[in-house]
């Protein structure tokens, strides 16, 4: 299974390096091509396990192509637009241009953004190495590492301690997971005690997802969406941990950085009413509100006009920018009907998004992987419908997706809803031979 996954993500590399229009996809497409490969080769080894695969694939999909990125200047737009708002935030204490006379000048991401420029501004344009260590892809890449990291602690931390499993659904019913199972049955059923079947565990699935093109190729050549899919996932865990008010700092990150995040404050605060009641809900709501509000609030007085025009009429098709999100999606065919089609987009996007808000009241999410299916309906239904939007968006969304189930409980699931009665257990697997520690 591991060559056949790679051999198929090495056919995906393949297309960008051959089609691809941006000249950085074309260099993470070859380099990545060669990385999965290799990976796919060392796993038809006979002792081939996943982790000689995993680390062959993340040095062809990641180190490589990133380095030779960094090196020659290769990135996409938004990598220079990030530095930018940096320079400017210093500046003038908002990341706006006031007259933007192209595309390349607009700043169609919210303050909070300007954070993955402030190195690049501080460190200047000296020496290369501060160049490079000033580049915002290493900045963003390290904000979604280290969100990735703190959430799956924490869920571990939950299961550790006996508290409310991340993915379980039944906190209510008076059950709660038990510890982790340790000794040689922790290791037969593979959890965080020991190693699952297939001769990688927990940290190796993580590695495999970020050598996957899901996160490879955006960490290599932009980066911009990564710090706010880890911050979202962080979020939804400490919701489904009962944590509001992490919850709700996590959140605000998010919310400051873009406002595709805000749909996320909904599921989020959906989550925590079923897990820890209105009070918790409440709380997370405030502190995810207020916090994006300190964020915004400066840019929006100092630069309320360049504020709406780059950050909502230019994504959406409506400002004096033709914006480079064209995509062949619904949103977009329909808005490119004219007016009477952009109108019928964003009818077709509210009504989306009122059924996912329905959703929440009438079946709110019971633990972190229905919360973060969820939003992840919902982020996709919001990039599909959309007036303007492009492919990768949706990476977004299936990560959410399968980070969510990396830090779900496998092997305490807790309770099941409205029952009191245990999940049954999960069946135990006994390790391959050829991944066996000698």
């Amino acid at each position: 299974m591991w060559s056949v996954g790679w051999f198929a993500a090495a056919g995906w590399a393949g297309v960008f390096a051959l089609v691809a229009g941006p000249a950085p996809h074309r260099v993470w497409g070859a380099c990545a091509a060669v990385g999965y490969l290799c990976a796919a080769g060392a796993a038809l080894r006979p002792r081939g396990c996943g982790r000689p695969s995993v680390g062959l694939a993340l040095a062809g999909a990641v180190a490589v192509p990133l380095l030779v990125l960094l090196v020659c200047g290769g990135a996409q737009s938004e990598v220079g637009v990030i530095e930018r708002s940096g320079v400017l935030t210093l500046r003038q204490a908002h990341p706006y241009l006031t007259a933007p006379r192209t595309v390349a000048e607009v700043t169609p991401y919210l303050p909070g953004m300007a954070v993955f420029g402030l190195p690049g501004a501080v460190l200047g344009d000296g020496a290369r190495p501060q160049r490079l260590l000033g580049d915002a892809r290493l900045w963003c890449a390290a904000a979604f590492l280290g969100c990735v990291w703190a959430a799956l602690r924490e869920a571990r931390r939950g299961r550790a301690h006996g508290g409310p499993a991340p993915g379980g659904a039944g906190w209510r019913s008076g059950g709660s997971a038990g510890p982790p199972a340790k000794g040689a049955a922790g290791r037969a059923r593979g959890g965080w005690a020991g190693r699952p079947a297939g001769g990688t565990g927990r940290r190796g699935a993580v590695g495999t997802f970020v050598a996957s093109p899901v996160v490879a190729l955006p960490l290599c050549v932009s980066g911009v969406d990564l710090p706010l899919t880890g911050l979202l996932f962080l979020a939804l865990v400490y919701a489904a941990r009962r944590r509001p008010v992490a919850a709700g700092l996590a959140l605000a990150a998010a919310c400051s950085l873009k406002w595709t995040a805000w749909p996320a404050v909904a599921v989020a605060v959906a989550l925590l009413a079923h897990r820890g009641g209105a009070g918790a809900a409440v709380r997370a709501g405030a502190v995810a509100v207020g916090g994006t509000v300190a964020v915004v609030l400066p840019s929006a007085v100092l630069a309320p006009g360049p504020l709406v025009a780059q950050v909502f009429a230019f994504p959406t098709g409506r400002g004096p920018w033709e914006t480079p999100a064209a995509s062949p999606l619904p949103g977009r065919l329909l808005a490119d009907l004219g007016p009477g089609g952009w109108y019928a987009a964003v009818a077709l996007l509210a009504t989306g998004g009122l059924a996912v808000a329905v959703s929440l009241l009438v079946r709110p999410p019971s633990g972190l992987v229905p919360a973060a299916d969820r939003l992840a309906a919902g982020l996709c239904a919001a990039f599909l419908l959309a007036p303007a939007g492009r492919f990768g968006y949706l990476a977004l969304p299936v990560a959410l997706a399968v980070l969510a189930r990396l830090a779900a409980d496998r092997g305490t699931a807790g309770p099941t809803h409205g029952t009191g009665v245990p999940a049954p257990p999960r069946p135990r697997t006994v390790p391959s031979p050829a991944c066996r520690t000698p």
